[in-house]
């Protein structure tokens, strides 16, 4: 059918006649010019892409009517413009891509189908890890190992860059995915098929949301529901509530980005915007750089919303004209963004459009901060981390305790490095990073750091050796300006060599300790820390030997690093002693805002940009040298421990199968509150003693070769029997941390793989019990995937995280959520009951099901299928499995 909104088609240019847009001015709409900017972009998309099929003229009512209907739960579909992942998630979409062409060939369909129909862009970042540091070749040793590790996954997303469609791949060592995206991937306004249209994006990884800084639409997805759109599906989302966050006032001198989004991460969790977009407005919005704002949208997934909008305005433009984007097409954007009312004026408060509510922050109430010691959400003042952190010793085991005996907090234990006798205590640094794009993106705190490092060597100031310390810039551009500025040699002289370009130490591809530091932190039962500049601090995600983590600005990572412990006051206690026996504080080399503009005006220039991203694709000699087979359908090597074709669509038929009441089922898990999907399935290092690592024993592999999680996730037995298995496990059956829970039939305590297994041998189904913000952060898909091969079909919990509730959804599994105000406790459930769940013929979204005990209770939960297009994928056992069907018939 043609769209119904043809006649609001016209020429950007009267001179270009053939390049056209939808106008929305046009529909002459007095709702439209008081739309949040966000919902604007929903509303182009909806307009653009109507068929009344995928998308209705209902549905373009709906976004229009935003203001009214914004509080009913109304769904609407939404068709991102592009979608970008990175190797972790997108080896397995890729896998599911190749699976997806053999299923449906097996069907009878034409394989081909099975093609990206938007552009697509997958960004190597995540398989490379601190192996080497303080070391002049740690970078070119880091990618040696990396190739050496994942030259078989990197061989396969070749295949897939020629295989499908609309699919480029960023090879590894070129940055990291957001930062690439900010500086060169997007588009701010798309010029696709002779039409003009707003850049959008959905991709794999929850941090996806630092474009909405450049005020490019985005969020993160699950694999699942992105392969989806990358299929030409648009997302079901229901229409958000958009909370105005009004930005006033300047910033302190000696406050970072950091400190801002710090403070505005503990005050969004506290105002409560999950499942909501934010949009950022006001004067103080006009003080920040494209830099600043990103790091503000980065840190979206840790205050809980879905988007962290700050709409186009002239900063943006500037910022496409200083990374060297070609002007022509600066030009076009922002001519488009004025004629569809897009283009924001900070400053102009007539410009305001109607918000759910409001709430403000007054940017001169911002002091220097870090957050910690387990979650990104705990703010502390850095004038308070000392005593924080002593408090954190003695509290209770939880988020803000790890309950140290009193006797015990001044603990020492003495050890040997290298021929040197050093000590460490509870709080002594042993990892400092500089690492992710949350940061590394932002010139004035890296060349803060810079700044601050050359004074601190200048002062006389060193890192003691023990502690890892590492630089893994988010682009070669940084490495440029930190090169051309004169710092980069006070940075490596204090240990912080570029270590790699990737996500490496916030995702926790840290890299192994020195023995002897982890002997002394096991030793002493230490609480050893890790200070990072990244975006996730959760309690095993850095490093299984730092049981405290804490998110600090780039500068404050070199502070800690030469202080060497966080129990330290700096305003009252020195960094350290110089040769001369004079004591330097961390205010005599903190340099002025003055100082670090004055650099990043000189050295930050469109040039460097240019340069470095010109040649992206292919400057990689050890990528481009890799062979990859040029067939549609992939060749499985049986003997591959990396990539397995994935057992999702064995036995699939054209029939659907009508959904079956989970009778008797047992709690395979009985969780708490804030389980993460780290917890749920762990990205970094294999455990010796698991049964993942008993699996690849067995395939001949010694536990060197073993590599992570993260990089094996084209192979489903490795992620099944990787799934639940991070050591700070918290289970309620078992009465210490650990991948471990018990097999109800037996009695016997088991690894939670081997546990399944027996069950899923004896025919029985399984369900997970939890508390609040389950699946809380990274976007992984393997999250749901791994709990569905276990043979979990239902989770209950309160409340879910956005995108791991619609993971879940998408591999069939079912998300049950107490009624309010109940939960296990006031249902007195123990988890040693059987669970059997009432299915009825007829399903509706967030229809009650009855669920009945062993025990003769019952009650009732919220089955959490949200719209009718998600209780159709459940129907079909998955969205993919959906996606098959309708391709093969």
């Amino acid at each position: 059918m043609s769209n119904p909104f043809a006649q609001l088609v016209e020429p950007l240019d009267p001179e270009q006649p053939q390049k056209k847009f939808f106008n929305l001015s046009k529909l002459e709409d007095a709702r439209y010019a008081r739309l949040p900017f966000s919902v604007r972009v929903l509303l182009e998309a909806a307009v653009r892409n109507c068929d009344e099929f995928l998308v209705k003229k209902a549905d373009v009512e709906n976004i229009l009517n935003w203001k009214v209907v914004q509080h009913k739960n109304v769904e609407v579909p939404f068709k991102p413009a592009r979608v970008i992942l990175q190797d972790f998630t997108g080896v397995p979409a890729v896998v599911d891509f190749a699976a997806m062409r053999d299923a449906v060939k097996k069907l009878g369909g034409d394989p081909e189908k099975i093609n990206p129909v938007c552009p697509v862009d997958l960004v190597i970042d995540h398989s490379i890890q601190v192996d080497f540091h303080r070391r002049s070749d740690s970078l070119q040793k880091n990618q040696d190992l990396e190739f050496e590790r994942n030259k078989e996954r990197f061989e396969f997303l070749k295949w897939g860059s020629k295989a499908f469609k609309n699919m480029r791949i960023i090879p590894p060592g070129s940055g990291i995915i957001h930062q690439v995206n900010l500086e060169y991937l997007a588009r701010v306004v798309m010029d696709q098929d002779d039409y003009y249209y707003p850049d959008s994006v959905v991709g794999t990884d929850s941090h996806t949301t630092m474009i909405d800084g450049l005020g490019v639409l985005g969020w993160g997805v699950g694999g699942i529901e992105a392969e989806a759109v990358m299929l030409g599906q648009p997302i079901s989302m229901v229409l958000p509530e958009v909370v105005g966050y009004k930005l006033l006032g300047n910033s302190q001198p000696l406050v970072t980005s950091t400190d801002i989004v710090l403070t505005i991460t503990k005050h969004l969790r506290q105002v409560g915007v999950v499942g909501k977009f934010v949009e950022f407005f006001g004067p103080g919005v006009a003080q920040l750089s494209i830099a600043d704002r990103a790091t503000i949208a980065n840190m979206c997934p840790e205050y809980g919303a879905t988007a962290a909008f700050f709409p186009v305005d002239d900063i943006s433009i500037g910022y496409l004209i200083q990374t060297g984007r070609d002007k022509e097409k600066v030009i076009c954007t922002k001519k488009y963004l004025e004629a569809v009312g897009m283009l924001r004026d900070f400053k102009n408060s007539s410009q305001d459009p109607d918000f759910t509510e409001v709430v403000e922050l007054d940017l001169c109430t911002v002091v220097p901060c870090c957050s910690g010691p387990k979650r990104p959400q705990d703010k502390v003042a850095v004038s308070d981390m000392k005593s924080d952190f002593e408090t954190c010793l003695g509290a209770k085991q939880g988020f803000k305790g790890f309950q140290i005996a009193p006797g015990h907090h001044n603990s020492t234990v003495k050890f040997n490095f290298e021929g040197h006798d050093f000590e460490l205590a509870h709080g002594s640094v042993v990892i400092a990073a500089i690492t992710s794009c949350t940061n590394t993106s932002n010139p004035s705190v890296m060349l803060g750091a810079g700044l601050l490092a050359k004074k601190a060597v200048e002062a006389g100031l060193t890192v003691k050796p023990y502690i890892k310390t590492s630089l893994s810039p988010g682009s070669g551009v940084v490495t440029y300006y930190l090169r051309e500025s004169g710092v980069m040699t006070y940075l490596s002289q204090l240990g912080f060599d570029v270590v790699g370009y990737g996500c490496m130490t916030c995702i926790g591809n840290s890299g192994p300790l020195s023995e002897s530091v982890v002997e002394a932190i096991t030793q002493g039962d230490l609480v050893a820390v890790g200070v990072l500049s990244g975006n996730r601090n959760f309690e095993g995600r850095v490093h299984p030997n730092t049981r405290a983590n804490y998110l600090a600005s780039p500068p404050l990572v070199i502070a800690y690093a030469i202080a060497g412990t966080v129990r330290i006051d700096f305003e009252k206690e020195p960094l350290g002693i110089n040769a001369s026996g004079k004591k330097i504080f961390l205010k005599d080399i903190w340099p002025t805002r003055n100082e670090i503009q004055a650099v990043e005006h000189q050295f930050v220039i469109p040039g460097m940009f240019k340069e470095v991203y010109q040649k992206i694709e292919t400057v990689n000699k050890a990528w481009n040298a890799l062979d990859a087979p040029s067939d549609k359908l992939y060749t499985w090597n049986p003997k591959s421990t990396y990539i397995k074709s994935p057992p999702f669509f064995d036995g699939l038929t054209l029939a659907l199968q009508t959904p079956k009441t989970i009778e008797d089922a047992y709690v395979l898990l009985n969780f708490g509150d804030s389980v993460t999907t780290d917890h749920i399935s762990p990205a970094g290092n294999i455990a010796r003693n698991s049964p993942a690592a008993r699996y690849l024993t067995s395939r001949g592999l010694t536990p060197r070769e073993f590599n992570s999680y993260g990089s094996r996730r084209g192979n489903d037995a490795v992620m099944t029997r990787g799934t639940f298995a991070n050591i700070r496990l918290v289970n309620k059956f078992i009465d210490k941390q650990g991948p471990q829970t018990i097999h109800f039939p037996s009695g016997e305590t088991l690894d939670v793989f081997d546990a399944a297994n027996r069950y899923k041998q004896a025919g029985q189904p399984l369900i997970v019990l939890a508390g609040k913000e389950y699946g809380a952060g990274s976007s992984r898909d393997w999250a749901a995937k791994g709990p569905f091969l276990l043979g979990v079909k239902a989770v209950l919990a309160e409340s879910y995280e956005r995108i791991h509730r619609s993971n879940l959804v998408g591999m069939g599994v079912i998300p049950l959520q107490y009624l309010p105000g109940e939960d296990a406790g006031s249902l007195g459930l123990t988890g040693r009951e059987r669970y059997t769940i009432i299915i009825p013929e007829t399903l509706k979204p967030q229809m009650n099901v009855q669920i009945k005990l062993d025990t003769g209770k019952s009650f009732e939960a919220i089955m959490r299928f949200d719209t009718d297009v998600e209780l159709t994928y459940f129907h079909n056992g998955g969205i993919l499995n959906y996606m098959i069907r309708k391709m093969a018939s």
